[in-house]
């Protein structure tokens, strides 16, 4: 049985989401970018608690893909330090999940 995770990536803006989204897309990394404008955030950052507009990207793929989405969010990304997280996908419409496996061969 394949591994499927949702990569779970915050940008600082729509542009950058959508470099990022298109870069794992178009690369075969993930099989479907969804993006999430215009959510705020609240964090640690250099020892204050910081808040702004931030993008959320949710990318649906294969396990063996994650570190190769990692690299390219690094490569692409404005942060020091991004938020490039996997979700393991449990269960999921059979159909679709190969739908996965073929788009990110």
């Amino acid at each position: 049985m394949t591994d499927y995770i949702l990569v779970y990536i915050v940008c600082s803006s729509d542009v950058e989401a959508s470099t990022i989204g298109k870069a794992l897309v178009e690369n075969r990394l993930a099989a479907c970018v969804n993006i999430f404008p215009a959510m705020t955030s609240m964090y640690w950052w250099e020892g204050k608690i910081q808040s702004g507009k931030e993008v959320a990207v949710f990318a649906k793929t294969q396990g063996s893909k994650f570190e190769s989405i990692r690299q390219k969010v690094l490569e692409l990304h404005s942060y020091d330090c991004p938020c490039v997280i996997s979700l393991p996908i449990k269960e999921g419409e059979e159909d679709y999940l190969k739908w996965i496996s073929a788009e990110t061969r």
